[in-house]
């Protein structure tokens, strides 16, 4: 048991930012529960995770991880490098197994129109090679992401490429198989498919809800997603 309530990290997933998480901070806030936002890069679940870890480390006292869609990896890697890690929670997002990728995931899943709205950019790197990163493309982005959100335009203004190449990656081991787990699938999810999202849950053995919304379900539905984040807590709370 802690006397402490665990405090909620949130990791965005790709082709978003920290601000798409600012709803469910303010919900979480007025219950009373400490969270933040911490930075993703988008640059491949390991390297992703042990930033994550090491910040989450910095924090005295027990913490919930939340990841949205590509953070789901990326929490996955980060709690088996931060020992105050107490929960996890997935929001419409990727609970890979070891030495699974992302993309092994979404070809076992029933196909949809997703691929089809990403866009390659060819960027430099640091050493003067090439690297490419994957964004949605503006007019699909609504539909593809964010078909319930009022002001979708203005989250494909703002989303973050991912590197392309996280995609393929293969996934460490799976700290879903020995922290308490929490799925929530987004019923109207264009990006992962919501079937997808019930088996992963299922595999893991999480406690799983179903909440109307698109795979921007925390921009759109920031009461339900913090309600169910807090159940978590209270859970972290009782280890």
């Amino acid at each position: 048991m802690t006397d402490k309530t665990p405090t909620v990290v949130l990791v965005h997933g790709a082709f978003a930012e920290n601000s798409s998480w600012a709803g469910v901070i303010a919900e979480l806030k007025s219950r009373g529960i400490d969270a933040v936002a911490v930075s993703n890069e988008l640059r491949g679940p390991a390297l992703d995770g042990s930033r994550v870890a090491a910040q989450v480390r910095e924090i005295d006292g027990p913490v919930v991880l939340v990841g949205h869609s590509y953070g789901g990896a990326v929490i996955t890697a980060a709690a088996n490098e931060a020992d105050n890690v107490t929960g996890l929670v997935y929001v419409a997002a990727f609970l890979p197994d070891e030495g699974e990728s992302l993309q092994d995931l979404l070809g076992s899943f029933p196909a949809n129109d997703f691929p089809a709205g990403l866009v390659p950019h060819t960027l430099p790197t640091a050493d003067g090679g090439e690297e490419t990163y994957l964004s949605i493309a503006l007019d699909k982005f609504p539909a593809l992401f964010a078909a319930d959100v009022e002001d979708a335009d203005v989250l494909a203004r703002t989303q973050k490429a991912i590197a392309a190449s996280a995609f393929d990656e293969k996934a460490g081991p799976a700290s879903w198989k020995r922290l308490p787990s929490h799925v929530l699938v987004a019923t109207g999810d264009a990006a992962i498919p919501p079937e997808g999202e019930r088996i992963m849950a299922a595999r893991a053995k999480a406690t799983t809800i179903e909440v109307d919304g698109s795979h921007a379900v925390a921009v759109s539905q920031p009461k339900a997603v913090a309600d169910f984040i807090a159940t978590a807590v209270e859970a972290g709370a009782a280890r």
